[in-house]
Order: C-alpha cells, then structure tokens, then sequence
C-alpha cells in the first residue's frame, strides 16, 4: 500500500527495493534553499542491518503490512522448528536461520509473537525472560562463596550462561532473552 514519506512513523514497515525495512527513526527537513527532504534510519528486517537513506518530501513509498501472530512452539523435526497459530490452529514449519537467536530461548509448548509478511516470517517476538532448567553444571564446592563469583551452566536448550555459584543442575533459572544473561533463581 503506496504511502508519502510525509506518512512515515517509527515501526513502520517499508517494501523497499533493497529490502524489508522498518523505520528506526525519521526527520522532516526544510533547508533554507531547495526542497524539503526526510533523513531516516532504517533497519532491515532479515539481515538487521541498519541503513540511513534519504528520501524527497512527498515521495511515494510501499509500506508493508506485516501480520502478527500468536503462535506456539509443538515440536523440533530435524533442525526445523514446526509452531502452531493459536487462532487458526495451522501448523508453520520455521528453518531455524530464520528464528536466529530465538532457538536458545524455545522448547516445547512456549509461545513467541512471529512478524510475518505474506508467507515469509520476518522476525520473532520473544518474551523479555524465559524460565529453563540447568542441563549440566559443576557442582559449588562447600565454603566456596565468594560475592559475585560466576560459573558456567548449559541450559535444557543448549544454551551457555553464566550462573552464580550457588545454582546446581536441575535448578530453574530466569534468563533475559535481549542479553542472555542470568536474572534468577526460580
């Protein structure tokens, strides 16, 4: 659906010829000679690359309408990940390059927020924190309780984190899923 840059909004969604982008930031100019123009920041939705661009006031761009779903992890086949609309109820088999960092967070039975535009899921909305079991860590030897002292654990997922000492295997635990750092204890 063609739109003015005159339109443009943060979050907006962009079909450009270079790609999918979504405007991170936007400013209308009018020098004191010449036409106005609109500087703006840009980040490519599949590659996440972040573009500055310039367009003229007034020129005609297509946004993208991106439809957000609600869908729930069933099951891993293969290295593909198949997740269920919770509203319709149709099955998506997901590559799991296109889910990028998100695998380290998912098992069975979560739910994530998937962007997708026409048939292609362009990004995954996860939670800001996840719980998961530790898999495997080395156990705190008594005594050894240092402030702040750090070990690594391998999370049910895979994942590797950094956990204070106390934290044993088969303990659940809070992770950010923006940093992917340790929060709690659970």
């Amino acid at each position: 659906m063609p739109v003015t840059t005159n339109d443009l909004r943060n979050g907006m969604a962009l079909d450009l010829p270079e790609g999918l982008f979504s405007v991170v930031e936007f400013q209308h100019v009018k020098p004191g000679k010449g036409g106005a123009f609109v500087r703006t920041k840009l980040k490519n939705l599949r590659t996440q690359a972040v573009i500055e661009r310039t367009f003229r006031a007034d020129e005609r761009v297509e946004q993208a309408v991106i439809d957000k779903r609600e869908m729930q992890l069933l099951y891993r086949d293969g290295s593909d990940y198949v997740f269920m609309d919770a509203s319709s109820y149709e099955q998506l088999q997901v590559v799991a390059q296109v889910l990028g960092d998100a695998t380290n967070y998912l098992k069975d039975g979560d739910s994530v927020v998937m962007e997708i535009y026409g048939e292609e899921v362009v990004a995954v909305e996860l939670p800001a924190a996840v719980e998961l079991v530790v898999a495997d860590t080395e156990p705190g030897l008594q005594g050894d309780r240092v402030s702040g002292a750090r070990k690594a654990a391998v999370l049910e997922t895979g994942l590797s984190v950094s956990v204070p000492l106390f934290v044993s295997t088969g303990d659940r635990v809070k992770v950010d899923t923006r940093t992917g750092e340790y929060l709690t204890r659970v």
